[in-house]
């Protein structure tokens, strides 16, 4: 049995501490120095050792206590973490505004502006006032179960102490690595002699990920909490910011730049005053966050897809950099196409090295007059691509080489071709073997034969080590062949023997896609099944067949035509049916069912998580329905995915009815009634 009195005193110890804890790195403002922390500190460990029976979960001296584990469980969240919608001007944000006040039917509403902090969203659950569990976002539905981790973050408390405690809590935050701590680290990573991390978001995101919390609690991160998920017997509220003021009282980190504005004005003014002034944070923003402020009007407001109508962010400018471009050099694709890129001199944009670029194709390359030694401007778009925009001309001395595309291959050294009408230029050798490489990677996508596990890097490995010479040979590889490559493992082996075998059931749709025809897209390839039914059919059609069929017309045609007047792919055909692969629309596929889609007119925005966007196409033409590329008064749904651009606002405006995935599954499946046109 404990003693009582030690029971009480450690009580104390750990509420002193959480007090201290809470002043140091929650207000930043410390009434004790830090030897007098470690004192306290000390006293704990010291009772806890000799009373192991008092030791909680939640005692400040449990942060780093879990062992580490092999992998992350999945959770589920109880309510969605969703995305946001992206604005990058003040027109855009203005149209965002006008929507929600149009829904609203005129009414007046506060904005609450906050901070979009670039680093990892998390859900963090409490259960009487204990931290029980801890999730990175993930998809938004599901994420990783990363409580260990989390508790070694000082800034997020193990314990509420309050004399109101919610039976259940779930509060939502980011957490971040400050850019004085990156810093810090990388100076010790170069003086050990280690390559720098790229970036504070990169490393905060695999210190949350290590399977060792040891590791993780040498980072030091931190978190700022940004919203309340979800709460149980505990108070209600009227507006975003009074849950955030409630969180606040509860002893959680809460950004002080938060503030609310009564117009758009104020709303531009709070951007602009922050394009320049974070550089100043000792953390990363890459915009700021618009919300609605009333809670009643937000669930008025509602969602699409994953992204809530109530709120929006307000991206800051790409980041731009000035360098030199070294070279253009060519990457060769799975169809032969030439692909010009710049090489750089390495640049910093936005917290990441930047050493290469893509220039498109050799016309807006001459369009640019972008030249092999200019000094010219890089952006990193959407702070993940970077292109070169403009050539800096002012700074050329007259020694800047105009960039020509090869006459050939620069792999196989063939002859290359551009057709008439076309920006493209291609290798001519069919037998090419960057070609190929590109080409078994796209085989074995998701689109097309969905070989789980079966990533670029082995796919390639599996090219180069000669294992697979004909995309067909995927159906001979054997587990001996497999343990060959570099790092395979005897389960991983068995598992991709599995997938392959189990990719022999993919429709005819996509394996013919997969077989990486020129101008064949999913949709195409879903045309030419359900008009040619059987591979045959479409091997032996003439062009004029070919171009007479509706949604195919001469260009890709002339290049189906072509792919199969190729003895090598004819053999592939063969090897492909001889393996067992589907190459006819079986029983089920053709009996589809009734035209539920019959004389509506869809069109597919955003990424979709049970399908690509070809599939989601195709499968509207299976069901009777059209799709189309543009939102205009004809179209009759649009499905919205994640990340849906301009569509959408093209939709509300149009009046178009919007659905999510969700709801498009359902259409599909009969289970939701559809609109029978307009």
């Amino acid at each position: 049995m404990p003693n009582n009195s030690h029971e009480h005193i450690v009580e104390q110890l750990r509420a002193k501490l959480d007090y201290h804890n809470h002043r140091y790195h929650i207000l930043n403002d410390p009434v004790i120095s830090d030897s007098e922390y470690d004192k306290i500190f000390r006293e704990l460990i010291d009772l806890e050792t000799t009373n192991p029976e008092l030791i909680t979960s939640r005692s400040p001296t449990q942060r780093v206590g879990a062992r580490a584990i092999s992998r992350f469980a999945e959770v589920e969240h109880q309510q969605p973490m969703l995305s946001l919608g992206n604005v990058f001007d003040g027109d855009e944000l203005e149209s965002w505004f006008y929507r929600n006040e149009q829904t609203l039917e005129g009414k007046r509403f506060r904005l609450a502006t906050e901070l979009k902090i670039d680093g990892l969203a998390v859900a963090l659950h409490y259960e009487n006032g204990i931290l029980v569990r801890g999730a990175t976002r993930g998809d938004g539905i599901r994420g990783e179960d990363v409580t260990s981790n989390l508790r070694t973050i000082k800034s997020i408390p193990l314990m509420i102490r309050s004399d109101s405690v919610p039976s259940k809590l779930e509060v939502r935050g980011e957490v971040y690595l400050p850019k004085s701590a990156f810093a810090k680290m990388n100076a010790v990573r170069i003086e050990e002699g280690e390559p720098p991390y790229a970036n504070p978001r990169n490393t905060a995101a695999g210190s949350l990920r290590q399977l060792d919390p040891v590791i993780t609690s040498t980072r030091p991160l931190d978190i700022f909490i940004y919203a309340l998920g979800h709460i149980e017997n505990g108070p209600s509220f009227d507006s975003h910011l009074d849950t955030l003021d409630y969180l606040e009282s509860l002893g959680f980190r809460i950004n002080p730049a938060n503030t609310t504005c009564e117009t758009l004005a104020d709303v531009e003014a709070y951007y602009k005053s922050w394009v320049e002034a974070k550089k100043f944070l000792d953390y990363d923003v890459d915009g700021v966050v618009i919300k609605v402020d009333s809670l009643a009007y937000q669930r008025h407001l509602g969602t699409v897809a994953r992204d809530p109508r109530w709120a929006i962010a307000y991206k800051f400018p790409a980041p731009r950099k000035i360098t030199r471009l070294r070279d253009i050099k060519i990457n060769v694709g799975r169809t032969g196409s030439l692909n010009p890129y710049a090489v750089l001199d390495p640049i910093e944009i936005g917290g990441a090295t930047v050493k290469l670029a893509t220039l498109h194709n050799a016309d807006d390359i001459q369009r640019k007059d972008i030249r092999i030694g200019d000094w010219v401007v890089v952006e990193r778009a959407g702070d993940v691509i970077p292109q070169v925009l403009e050539p800096v001309t002012v700074r050329r001395n007259g020694q800047e080489i105009e960039f020509e595309m090869p006459r050939t291959c620069p792999i196989c050294n063939a002859k290359t071709i551009r057709p008439e009408d076309e920006a493209t230029t291609y290798c001519s050798n069919k037998t090419c073997s960057a070609q190929f490489v590109r080409l078994f990677i796209h085989f074995v996508s998701r689109t097309a034969m969905d070989i789980e596990g079966m990533g670029e890097k082995l796919a390639s490995n599996l090219v180069n080590s000669k294992l697979i010479s004909d995309i067909a040979d995927l159906y001979s590889l054997t587990k001996e062949e497999l343990l060959k490559v570099d790092r395979m493992g005897n389960k991983s082996a068995e598992n991709i023997l599995t997938n392959v075998q189990n990719s022999k059931t993919r429709p005819f749709a996509n394996v013919l896609y997969g077989l990486g025809i020129r101008h064949v897209g999913y949709e195409t390839a879903d045309v030419l099944v359900k008009s040619f039914s059987h591979i045959t059919n479409i091997v032996l059609a003439s062009e004029e067949q070919l171009a007479s069929t509706p949604g195919i017309g001469p260009k890709v045609a002339q290049s189906i035509r072509a792919h199969f007047n190729g003895a090598d792919n004819l053999r592939t055909v063969e090897k492909l049916r001889l393996a067992g692969v589907q190459l006819e629309t079986t029983s089920t596929v053709a009996e589809i069912g009734p035209s539920i889609l019959s004389g509506m007119q869809f069109v597919v925005t955003g990424r979709l998580d049970s399908m690509s966007r070809s599939e989601a196409e195709g499968r509207i033409k299976t069901k009777g329905g059209k799709t189309a590329s543009h939102v205009t008064k004809k179209t009759d749904y649009l499905v919205v995915g994640e990340d849906p651009g301009s569509k959408l606002d093209d939709g509300r405006k149009l009046g178009v009815e919007i659905i999510d995935e969700n709801d498009f599954l359902k259409l599909l499946s009969g289970s939701l009634i559809g609109n029978q046109g307009k």
